[in-house]
Parts: structure tokens; sequence; C-alpha cells
């Protein structure tokens, strides 16, 4: 197997938008959201399934909700190829438990060795079973990015935090993992048997290290969080700007098949990427009409006309929060679709 990566043409710009006042709002929201299920015994219907896409290529999805004891934080996707060189896995659930059954899965697909673990981004629901690949062999890959992240008192406070919410699917043994390679290259070639893997660096967008996996044989796309389908996306502090940039190139790779971060497999990418895209343009352009025309955040939220939006899952817990750092990341960047 052959790993081939380009150069960088530039130095990433790492986006700093109202730090200060998104700590004290984006984290303790994302406690409470965790504590929601904090009394519910783990629901026995929600477990992890492989589903075959296409050939050789899988997924398990998550459930369409937030984090709680009940779903065991089974609420991303994550994929895996089989090839005739090993297993290529994306992502890795988040919760050791879930990754073991994720294993399980492979390996009922499958004898084949695990080889690696291409990690689209650091964010809870999808590293915290890291560690059960790591004891399977796996070799962990993802954008050095993350490391801001994984080195943040963001995440070790929210792994805190989870210890005591999603217990005992996260505990004193839960531990955050380093990749192993960091894949330093705007796009990096894999080939496995047959296969070819292009792992192309997509952010800063969802995150700073975004990353989405294009299987080419079968025209597969994993898109990690940069599409949420079929529920609202959580925005954080993304740029979102970028993201909609990184939503156009997703488009030119003109897959057959998308594996979103969350949601269903689409077998209408572009249906799903554009829905995702017009979602963030909305944003945008609402609030960053109210941060050019100095209305107050309230105001502005109170008479946009949510209508296309309102009735999709998680819009209750998500929208405000998006809308409310969309303002401000349009403060700072000025008024610009």
């Amino acid at each position: 197997m052959r790993i081939y990566g380009k150069p960088w043409g530039s130095s990433m710009q790492l986006l700093r938008v109202g730090a200060a006042l998104s700590r004290r709002v984006v984290l303790p929201a994302l406690l409470v959201w965790a504590s929601m299920g904090a009394a519910l015994a783990a629901d026995p219907s929600i477990r992890v399934q492989a589903r075959q896409v296409a050939d050789n290529v899988w997924m398990a999805q998550g459930d369409a909700a937030l984090g709680s004891q009940a779903n065991r934080n089974f609420i991303s996707n994550a994929g895996f190829v089989v090839t005739d060189d090993g297993v290529l896995v994306v992502d890795a659930l988040g919760s050791p438990t879930l990754a073991e059954e994720l294993i399980a899965e492979i390996r009922r697909v499958t004898s084949q060795p695990i080889r690696y673990v291409v990690l689209t981004h650091y964010h809870a629901d999808h590293i915290y079973g890291l560690q059960a690949f790591k004891a399977a062999g796996a070799t962990i890959l993802a954008h050095p990015a993350g490391r801001e992240y994984l080195n943040s008192d963001t995440a070790a406070r929210r792994l805190e935090a989870s210890r005591k919410d999603l217990a005992p699917w996260i505990d004193e043994n839960t531990r955050l993992v380093s990749a192993d390679r960091w894949l330093d290259h705007p796009e990096t070639t894999l080939r496995m048997g047959t296969f070819t893997f292009r792992i192309r660096h997509a952010g800063p967008a969802h995150t700073l290290e975004d990353l989405v996996v294009y299987v080419e044989k079968p025209g597969v796309l994993f898109a990690g969080d940069l599409v949420f389908r079929g529920r609202i996306p959580f925005v954080g502090q993304a740029d979102s700007r970028q993201w909609i940039a990184s939503l156009g190139d997703l488009i030119a790779f003109k897959p057959r098949i998308l594996v979103p971060g969350h949601g269903a497999v689409s077998s209408q990418p572009m249906v799903d990427l554009e829905l995702t895209r017009d979602y963030l343009v909305f944003l945008r352009k609402s609030m960053g009409e109210a941060a050019r025309d100095l209305e107050p955040f309230e105001d502005a939220y109170a008479k946009t006309d949510w209508s296309r939006f309102e009735r999709m899952p998680l819009f209750k817990a998500a929208n405000r929060m998006n809308a409310f750092n969309t303002y401000l990341l349009m403060e700072q960047q000025g008024y610009s679709q």
C-alpha cells in the first residue's frame, strides 16, 4: 500500500471569532446537551449495525438526536471499506463500546486486518472510540489542525463532563487519542488493493481540520460533518464562508453516493450538499444584514423567517446557537455573503 502527498500551497488561516464570548456560550450549551439524557437508561434498539452502501463499502448510522445515556452517544456516522489489502475505517464513533461494536460488525463482514482509521475531525462524537481501534492495531490518520482541539481546555472539560453525563459509556478509562500520522497536505492519496482513496483537507469549515474521504472506484464520498443530512447542522464557531466554499469543492467530486457525518446515506448527493449550503447561506444573509444594520441579535432572530428549516430535526436545539455565532462572525468579517 502506498501513500502520496502534495505540499501545502500556503499556511492555513485559523479562525478566531468572538473567542471569549463564544467559549461562554458554546461550551456550556454542549454540557447542557450532554446532560439532557443523564437520567435515561440505554435504549436497546439503538445499536451499531453496518449497512452496505456500495460494493465493499459499509456505514453505521447514528441516532438523529443529541448525545445521551439512552443512545450511548451514538449520534454520528462511521464507515468502512474492505479491500484486498485490509480495511479502512472513517471515524470512530462516540464511545469505546460503540467502536467495539463497529469492529464486531467489520469482523462479521471480513477477516481482513483494520489498517487505518481516517478521522474527519476531532469532535467528541467521532473520536471517543479511537482507543478501541488503536487496540485493534489500526493506524490513525488525521489533519494536524486537530492538535489544537486535542490539547485544548475545551476538549478536557468536554471529556470530564461526558464521564459524568454519559456514564457508563464514557468513564475514567476513556481517553483522548492522538493521530499516528498527521496528514499535512491538501490532499493525500492512499491505495489499498484495487481501491484508491483521496483524503482531502476541506477546512477550515465545520472545524479547522475537516477531512473528507472520496473512494474513487465506487464513487462514495465520506463528507464528515460538512454535511448533516435531514437535520440542522451544528455550526459552532465554524467559518461558514469557508464551509460554503468547501461544499462547492465536494460538489466537484460529483459523487454517486454520499455518507454524511450525521443522517442517512444519500443516493442524491447534490440535493443534500445544496441543502446544507443553502442553510449556511441563509444564516449569513439574515445575520449579516442584522450585523450591518447594528440590529440587536434577539430582534433579528425573532423577525427572521425560519420556515424552510424549522421542521428539521434539532432545529430548536441548534438553530439559535448557530444564528448567534454567525451574527458574531459577521460582525468580525463584515457584511458579506
